[in-house]
């Protein structure tokens, strides 16, 4: 009897959020109170006693009973969320941030996590800041003493007041200071502004009590009642409890300052932040507030009235608001967790003048050496080579270390902090593919539409200026396509709805130049198209991490024009790729009818530019001349002028021309072929022209074409004949 040998089977490695951990092995197992790193399986490098700072090329978490010290109620949050472990980044940075209260410096792939590794840390310190209050049920912890100024009263800030006016002003609460009017609004935030004004100014506003007190003794029994009668006056919409005698409590604005404040390059982003930050802490009572430009000022200070903990800003409007000394602006001083995203970008020279003010602020006149610093980006510790004309005039070589040098001078982070380096080395995610397209200039448009049009799907096309985006944007409207743009000339609020737009239908094209590149968290976006070559790595990883997020596949193609070669060989040097990109497959068949329809889009979209910019041109000047009673010379005129006759025949010629486009659009490009060997009475098998079922996706069409190139048999060099 012959015994069954079974074969062994291997354990299956488990998922990880139902995907299967790829070449590194990243591989989370436990729950968010119980992960710990596996030393052995990564190498701690001493960088010259900067920090430790730990480079990551397989690595692993496994249980264990060391805590990640995430507060409760952000577990209780996660949990709702549904996010049962933490990604790499966040496994760690939060127990140096939170347990050590370390500065992070953080550097993972896009998609990972970045923005609760600095997020839950915050929550956590701001809680931690409320514990000593519930204790002894006051306004701040005893560690913070209130300065002389808080007692004070607020709605009078001009007349010196009885400490009687005091003790009534003093006795407010937080739902008191929510339920005043807008008039008490505008006086809270003028007897705030005096608070946190310098010294001096304060000194100058404070007079000894004694004198105070003769000055009331000189006044007459009228003056001194209608003088009570005006501070009743003024606060007699709120209610107070008298019954407590001899109480003096904190002012509202010393009560919540501001302790946490998030810096972000765009607007998108800051609201995404907002948004992130707003789930994981929607049980701990945390209040945040947005502070962007392309939004009413008015608005903004009514949230900021509010007094939230947290505050998310771009640096312009942030400045303004600070510059026009906002109440809850003007003591940063008391400032716990510092944030910016993006950082590397953020730093840059020319890029954020007021981002160099701010920073200069809060590290000196505003410093304070308690408060934590978060610095995270995918391209942290990006270096790429400087241009010659900067190598030959300075002979310093910058590395990994010197460039983190440089960005914690410009931060201001002073003592070591703990970089956390999780990036690959060609710092693109694995589950991204990578193609290009060589191709002429003028030739762009009809690859972009071939693509648009063959592999349909949510799709994100990247241009380096505004106005190829607002070409594009008319083209691809003309061919049916719906675009929706996105770039920094629009309305924020318009801005908003076109990526909301954009998350909620599953077949869209999003046009955007760099303020959508970096930081947004769209979800299932399939392709990255790069209509223009960005000018640096930094941007390229950026852009292409909008799609392949949270390890599922997404596509990256370049078109690449006789212009861009040059910026392409600096990305492609400077992420150091192994192999060269692979050329995306083209069905060349097809290319005639694509030529066809763009280039009739083109000349509709031209007529239609012309015509609209000198009825914009024509009209001001023409408004111009009947306001000020002048005849108006044909020379200023673009165009000159035209009769009705011409506008008529110009109106005929365009829409002939869209007749004729919807005629060709109406047709298919993309046909079914069906090979037989059964002849027919008409000599071929006559089939329905449909539109070519895209069964495969364009990763797979790449994927085949390398597959393809393998099989190829090399041509071996023929032998020179001797």
């Amino acid at each position: 009897m012959k015994m069954s040998k079974k074969k062994f089977q291997p354990k299956k490695k488990a998922l990880r959020n139902g995907v299967k951990p790829k070449k590194r092995g990243i591989l989370v197992k436990g729950s968010w109170k119980a992960v710990e790193l596996d030393h052995s399986l990564f190498s701690e490098q001493d960088m010259g006693g900067l920090v430790c700072f730990e480079e990551l090329t397989d690595y692993r978490l496994v249980d264990s009973a060391k805590d990640l010290f995430v507060p409760e109620p952000v577990l209780q949050a996660l949990s709702t969320l549904g996010f049962s472990s933490p990604t790499p980044i966040q496994a760690l940075a939060l127990p140096p941030a939170i347990r050590d209260r370390l500065d992070i410096l953080g550097a993972a792939e896009t998609g990972s996590g970045k923005t609760l590794s600095f997020g839950i840390p915050m929550i956590h310190s701001i809680l931690e800041w409320r514990r000593p209050q519930e204790m002894q049920g006051e306004g701040v912890p005893d560690s913070l003493p209130v300065p002389e100024t808080d007692v004070k009263s607020l709605y009078l800030p001009d007349v010196d007041q009885p400490n009687e006016a005091t003790e009534i002003r003093s006795g407010d609460s937080d739902q008191e200071a929510e339920a005043e009017g807008a008039e008490a609004e505008g006086a809270e935030a003028e007897g705030a502004e005096a608070e946190a004004g310098d010294e001096e100014a304060e000194d100058e506003k404070l007079e000894d009590p004694d004198e105070s007190q003769e000055a009331e003794e000189d006044m007459e029994p009228d003056d001194i009642n209608s003088q009570k009668l005006q501070c009743v006056k003024v606060i007699e919409d709120v209610d107070f409890d008298f019954d407590i005698p001899g109480v003096t409590k904190v002012p509202d604005n010393q009560k919540q300052p501001l302790l946490g404040l998030v810096l972000t390059p765009t607007r998108e982003l800051a609201v995404q932040v907002k948004h992130h930050i707003d789930a994981v802490a929607q049980f701990t009572g945390i209040k945040t507030a947005i502070v962007v430009g392309g939004m009413a000022p008015q608005k903004q200070n009514r949230l900021l009235n509010r007094r939230p903990e947290i505050v998310i800003a771009t640096p312009g409007r942030l400045w303004e608001m600070i510059k026009e000394r906002h109440p809850h602006l003007l003591n940063l001083r008391r400032l716990r967790c510092l944030v910016i995203d993006e950082a590397d970008r953020m730093v840059e020279k020319g890029h954020f003048a007021e981002l160099e003010n701010l920073l200069e602020m809060l590290n000196n006149a505003q410093y304070n050496p308690e408060r934590q610093t978060f610095v995270f980006s995918a391209t942290l510790t990006m270096v790429h080579k400087a241009p010659t004309r900067i190598l030959q005039k300075k002979s310093k070589k910058l590395d990994q270390r010197s460039k983190l040098e440089i960005l914690m001078e410009k931060v201001g982070i002073r003592a070591k902090p703990k970089v956390i380096d999780l990036t690959r080395k060609e710092t693109t995610v694995e589950t991204l593919t990578e193609t290009r397209i060589h191709c002429d200039k003028d030739d762009k448009d009809f690859y972009l539409y071939y693509f648009l049009l063959q592999y349909p799907g949510r799709t994100m096309v990247f241009a380096n200026s505004i106005d190829c985006i607002k070409r594009l944007s008319s083209l691809l409207t003309i061919l049916d396509c719906t675009p929706l743009p996105l770039h920094a000339n629009m309305h924020q609020k318009q801005r908003l709805k076109n990526l909301e737009r954009f998350a909620e239908r599953d077949r869209c094209v999003l046009l955007t130049t760099d303020v959508a590149a970096r930081g947004l968290d769209i979800p299932n976006v399939q392709h990255v198209i790069h209509y223009q070559v960005p000018r640096t790595s930094e941007t390229y990883v950026h852009r292409s991490g909008r799609t392949a997020r949270a390890a599922k596949e997404g596509l990256s193609l370049l078109l690449i024009g006789p212009d861009d070669v040059v910026n392409f060989k600096k990305i492609y040097r400077t992420l150091e790729k192994e192999e060269e990109l692979p050329m995306f497959p083209i069905q060349t068949k097809c290319m005639a009818a694509i030529k066809e329809r763009v280039n009739m889009a083109r000349k509709i979209e031209k007529i239609e530019y012309h015509n609209s910019r000198e009825k914009h041109h024509n009209s001001w000047f023409k408004q111009a001349a009947e306001a000020l009673e002048l005849e108006l010379d044909d020379d200023l005129l673009l165009g000159g002028r035209k009769t009705e006759e011409d506008d008529m025949q110009q109106q005929k010629m365009v829409k002939g021309m869209k007749r004729h486009l919807k005629h060709l659009l109406s047709q298919p490009v993309f046909k079914n072929s069906m090979k037989t060997k059964y002849p027919t009475q008409m000599g071929k098998l006559s089939l329905p022209e449909l539109p070519l079922a895209t069964v495969r996706t364009a990763i797979d069409s790449v994927i085949s074409q390398k597959q393809k190139a393998k099989k190829k048999p090399q041509k071996k060099p023929q032998q020179p004949a001797q």
